[in-house]
């Protein structure tokens, strides 16, 4: 059983960095799409970031473009997020997310393994 945990959320300053972990503790066999989505207060979930491990195509939401960077480590199973320049409008809730099947993009709806998320708090 896939189980998805995420970590390294914290509080941090305004142009502060952040990297988030997230670990594949289930049974090893491998991802097609893993990204990264967040829920901020009051908003849905939206997508921020995906990456493709076969081929390493990745995508960013607009808001997020050449501020983050999502990377993968297949043979572990996991998937990372380098954060940096944050804004106080990146607080929020981050989810790990994983699919086998297809090449996914950052529609929420499309996968079917998720963490269970962690505290991202950006201060002004």
């Amino acid at each position: 059983q896939v189980r998805l945990m995420e970590y390294g959320g914290d509080w941090v300053q305004e142009g502060g960095s952040l990297t988030l972990s997230c670990v594949d503790s289930g049974d090893g066999y491998g991802f097609t799409s893993m990204a990264w989505f967040r829920q901020t207060r009051g908003n849905e979930r939206e997508g921020v970031a995906v990456i493709w491990p076969y081929r390493g195509t990745t995508q960013y939401a607009d808001s997020v473009k050449n501020r983050f960077t999502i990377s993968v480590n297949s043979a572990k199973n996991s998937v990372y997020l380098q954060m940096n320049s944050l804004k106080p409008e990146d607080t929020g809730v981050y989810y790990c997310a994983a699919v086998r099947s297809g090449l996914k993009g950052l529609d929420a709806n499309l996968y079917n393994k998720w963490g269970q998320g962690t505290q991202v708090t950006v201060s002004s």
